[in-house]
């Protein structure tokens, strides 16, 4: 169905380099899938499982060569919000069909309705997703006991504040440790992996020193399995269907998004790459497809794993593969010592990427233009933050529609021209009076109106001629076409002529499909 060129003169150098990248790539992904995992409210396994299916699926059927995929900080709020309302199992569902609409977007060819998405929108969820997560980890970081998940934002400020008497002084230094291992790290040794050794060293320290006195994995979750994940198929109902399609929709759409963003800057790294983006969105919506029927969560392109996999010299898919690999060799070998991580030491990993994700400078930067685009970014963040991301896409989406209608309603001018000297000739016939308008702009419904209060105005001599040049008739649309037949009408009563002039060809077969073509008579058209 899709030609692969990603594998063309594939050799042995090829592959040493792809083995080095997706393990440096693994050990970056490890504690990001356990973390991602915990933070959207299901067991840390189920990550690694994530990191394991999904990453290896997306590099064989995706259309990016560097593409890494896996959990990602973007979804937690939506399927955190999943898990409270409805359940695991039902994420699992919402995931699936997530990877149905993933595939019918690929089949349709509707990546390139992505980038319709305002950018005020996607900054404006994606600034109030960084800010959910980094305030959702303010618990573990205080070691605060007590605490459950609430749906709303609100609710979990007021847990934050009516449980701080439990606070652990443990946990804020084991969460100290390792947010200072994350600032100072990259200066003293920008090549060691940043986020394995920030998990390690904390987790080594609270072992050693306090055993006992902080909340690790272990203690919350029960440990890791070191099995690998079983084949379950959640029970689908058509009621979970119609409840769960709305969710779906949005970590599809958010899925795609992050992961042709991903792939778009995957190229930009590789100059001369181009990602194939019906492809992608085929590999994404396989890995959403069959993650879920063995306990994975939804997945996408993850752009900091992606950029880490080229900077790391991978040349193929197989660096993703190998990455999966690597991951899935943890948990087989090493997932009982993963017990003895404290979440305290999860906490500052996840307020890491939360505030590298925030794009706090573009949120400001749009918001001091003080235009209808900061109010779409301020209406999306708030309802973000306080409502959830399905909500907020919409009203984003649907204030930044509302916006361009605005100002595409006075994009239409009416302009009095000037007869020439044939025009007078063949149309006054020395009796009849001859005005002359163009139409610059689109006539559609956001526009239609202001031309149905004007033509009056243009209708005023009765048994007389009027030219419309429409040479720079953006569109039309239905809207359009009434308005315009209504004129005719008009027209008719008051015994006027229309003559339509310069109409470009695209708009004629428009204007014959519609019937304004015969309306108004092939005689009365020129150029």
């Amino acid at each position: 169905m899709f030609k692969d060129n990603r594998f063309i003169s594939y050799n042995a150098a090829g592959f040493r380099k792809d083995l080095i990248a997706g393990i440096t790539v693994g050990i970056v992904a490890i504690p990001l899938g356990m973390a991602f995992a915990i933070a959207s409210g299901v067991k840390p396994e189920y990550g690694l499982y994530t990191t394991i299916i999904a990453g290896f699926l997306v590099a064989l059927f995706g259309g990016s060569r560097f593409q890494i995929a896996g959990p990602t900080g973007a979804f937690i709020p939506i399927l955190l919000a999943i898990v409270l309302q409805y359940g695991y199992e039902d994420l699992l569902i919402a995931g699936m069909m997530a990877g149905v609409f993933l595939l019918l977007m690929s089949f349709l060819g509707v990546s390139q309705l992505i980038h319709f998405v305002p950018r005020s929108v996607t900054i404006g969820f994606t600034t109030g997703i960084a800010v959910i997560i980094f305030t959702g980890q303010l618990g573990n970081f205080q070691g605060l006991t007590g605490l459950s998940n609430h749906e709303f934002f609100h609710e979990n400020m007021a847990g934050l504040i009516n449980q701080i008497h439990t606070i652990n002084g443990y946990s804020i230094v084991t969460a100290l440790i390792g947010l200072t291992v994350i600032l100072l790290l990259p200066k003293i040794a920008p090549r060691i992996p940043l986020l394995l050794v920030a998990l390690l060293i904390p987790t080594i320290v609270s072992f050693l020193f306090y055993p006992g006195k902080v909340e690790t994995i272990g203690s919350a979750f029960g440990g890791i399995p070191r099995t690998l994940p079983s084949f379950h198929l959640p029970h689908i109902t058509l009621s979970k269907l119609v409840t769960l399609w709305q969710p779906a929709l949005i970590i599809a759409a958010l899925g795609a998004i992050e992961s042709l963003l991903s792939a778009v800057v995957a190229d930009g790294m590789k100059n001369g790459e181009k990602h194939n983006s019906k492809k992608e969105l085929f590999g994404q919506g396989i890995a959403n497809l069959i993650t879920p029927l063995f306990g994975g969560i939804p997945a996408t392109g993850a752009i900091a794993r992606t950029a880490t996999n080229i900077r790391s010299g991978a040349v193929s898919p197989v660096s993703g593969m190998v990455q999966s690999a690597f991951v899935l060799g943890f948990l087989v070998v090493f997932a009982p010592y993963a017990s003895f991580i404290p979440l305290a030491a999860m906490a500052p990993i996840l307020m890491y990427v939360a505030w590298n994700m925030s794009a706090r400078h573009a949120f400001v930067h749009i918001l001091s233009l003080r235009s209808s685009d900061s109010i779409v970014l301020l209406t999306t963040f708030l309802l973000t933050v306080f409502i959830n991301l399905t909500v907020a896409v919409q009203i984003g989406i649907l204030l930044a529609a509302l916006s361009f209608l605005k100002k595409m309603s006075g994009k239409l001018a009416i302009v009095p021209q000037k007869l020439s000297d044939v025009e007078k000739h063949k149309f006054g016939d020395g009796e009849k009076t001859v005005l002359k308008f163009a139409l610059d702009g689109p006539l559609f419904f956001g526009t239609a109106k202001r031309f149905e209060e004007q033509y009056p105005k243009m209708l005023l001599e009765k048994e007389s001629v009027l030219i419309l040049d429409l040479e720079h008739l953006a569109m039309i649309d239905a809207t359009g076409e009434a308005a315009l037949f209504a004129m005719l009408d008009e027209a008719e009563r008051k015994g006027i002529e229309i003559k339509i002039k310069r109409l470009p060809k695209e708009k004629t077969a428009l204007f014959k499909r519609s019937g304004l073509y015969n309306r108004i008579g092939k005689e009365n058209f020129f150029m």
